[in-house]
């Protein structure tokens, strides 16, 4: 199991790697665009993979951290970019994290971007100080277009999920090594494998573990391996379990709490290769939360009230 502190790297190296990307204001029409060629919808990850190949970010571009981390800079910038375009009614999101193009979203002109980048800010603004001088009657935008520092840029959600993923993700890096497999072991059986075994440390030649996954009659062996790292795991790492895997099993399973790069992303899906599933960071979270490890989930209902004028002049007429 791979334990690997937070990459800080030479600082005027970082200064000039962050040089090269552009803000999220300039992200915008290459995220829409990306978004299109992929048919019109995608996850998260296919999304920032699609960007980040449209742009020809290196892997240590992709590797920087985003202040202390766990998540990078270009996670970041291009989260805010689907936030935005959300916000000027060129993307639609799913509860599940999946982007989809809006019928205003295929119409836009590059040119068009940066007169609705100006409209919704005015508007944002104009919102905020509002809100702040409690001016009765003050419009909102409506949910759907809303956005503000506290949203979750990346999927849309309340600043409350930004929180609740960070704090679980600097819980997990602080775990020792010993307590990580016991929660990997937790995580695999609760999602269906019928055994998971922890190998001896120095002798897993690459491996963490094997479990067996059950799927309703079938069950199958996977190499699984884990690495809590802040930062990117890159291409090698793949190419490393796939090794490991010889004679052990026919797929491979990698989780990391940080994130992947575009091209660990396009290896663990090359043709002829055995097959390797990637669970990053964020999905990570999204599991643990499913299956209540660590993690207790409370619903709330909230209300939406609608005033009704036509009733109340209903009661004026003779």
């Amino acid at each position: 199991m791979q334990v690997q502190e937070p990459r800080r790297g030479d600082v005027a190296d970082q200064v000039n790697l962050i040089a090269q990307l552009p803000p999220y204001t300039e992200l915008l029409w290459p995220t829409l665009q990306a978004l299109i060629a992929l048919g019109g919808s995608a996850s998260n990850n296919e999304l920032d993979g699609a960007v980040v190949e449209r742009e020809g970010w290196s892997p240590d571009v992709q590797g920087i951290l985003h202040g202390d981390g766990p998540g990078t800079e270009v996670e970041y910038r291009l989260a805010w970019a689907r936030t935005y375009l959300k916000g000027m009614g060129l993307l639609a999101n799913s509860r599940r994290a999946v982007w989809s193009v809006t019928k205003r979203g295929r119409e836009v002109t590059e040119g068009d971007i940066r007169p609705l980048l100006a409209t919704f800010t005015a508007d944002k603004r104009r919102q905020r100080l509002s809100r702040k001088a409690n001016i009765p009657g003050a419009q909102s935008l409506p949910h759907s277009e809303t956005s503000s520092s506290e949203s979750d840029a990346s999927y849309g959600e309340s600043g409350d999920a930004v929180e609740w993923k960070a704090a679980l993700l600097e819980s997990i890096l602080r775990m020792s090594s010993t307590a990580f497999e016991r929660l990997t072991q937790r995580l695999l059986r609760e999602a269906g494998f019928s055994t998971a075994t922890i190998t001896g440390r120095g002798s897993d030649g690459g491996i963490d573990g094997i479990g067996m996954c059950q799927i309703s009659l079938l069950s199958f062996p996977v190499a699984f391996q884990c690495k809590r790292v802040s930062g990117s795991v890159g291409a090698g790492a793949v190419r490393d379990l796939r090794g490991a895997m010889a004679g052990r099993g026919e797929k491979g399973l990698l989780i990391t709490t940080g994130t992947f790069t575009s091209e660990a992303r396009a290896e663990s899906r090359r043709d002829g290769a055995p097959p390797v599933d990637l669970i990053d960071g964020d999905r990570l979270c999204e599991l643990l939360k499913e299956h209540a490890l660590g993690v207790r989930t409370t619903t709330r209902v909230v209300e939406d009230v609608t005033v009704q004028a036509d009733f109340f002049a209903g009661l004026e007429s003779d």
